[in-house]
């Protein structure tokens, strides 16, 4: 009778269902080691992106801090006399710039006008301007008596 037994029509449905079954849990298993992973990566992901974005904040907060100091370091030495020259000269630098570029008719004007103050600097340093003749007079110093040369004309 147990030969019997084993060949019944509910016997093959019993083993097809618990085979089934047993396919169902290993696959419920499986998805939930790989869903206990996924938490996990998730987790480290997290970790990793919240430190790095508290040291991007710390990074940004310093760099705040620092461009403060600059700023106040900067509007400091603009305060001294010799610091606004220097920013009076960048200014004009910079327009000097934009007006050789954007002017058509100033360039050449703005060249003989530089030249001729580098002419006037160039005798000043040599000794032949006529503040050191005048003071050379007074106090005796022996300066060559030169005329200013005429400003240079362009035609």
């Amino acid at each position: 009778m147990n030969t019997d037994l084993l060949f019944q029509p509910f016997t093959y449905g019993l083993a097809l269902g618990l085979f089934c079954t047993a396919l169902a849990l290993w696959r419920v298993l499986r998805l939930k080691m790989e869903l206990s992973r996924f938490k996990q990566h998730l987790c480290d992901r997290i970790e990793l992106e919240s430190g790095a974005a508290k040291k991007n904040k710390e990074e940004l907060e310093n760099l705040r801090r620092e461009s403060e100091q600059l700023r106040i370091r900067v509007a400091s030495f603009n305060q001294m006399p010799e610091g606004r020259l220097q920013r009076d000269l960048e200014i004009y630098a910079r327009a000097e710039k934009r007006m050789v570029v954007n002017v058509p008719g100033f360039a050449p004007a703005w060249e003989n006008a530089k030249a001729a103050a580098q002419a006037e600097l160039a005798e000043e340093d040599a000794g032949r301007s006529l503040p050191k003749r005048v003071f050379s007079k007074f106090f005796g110093a022996s300066a060559p008596k030169e005329t200013l040369p005429a400003p240079p004309t362009d035609s």
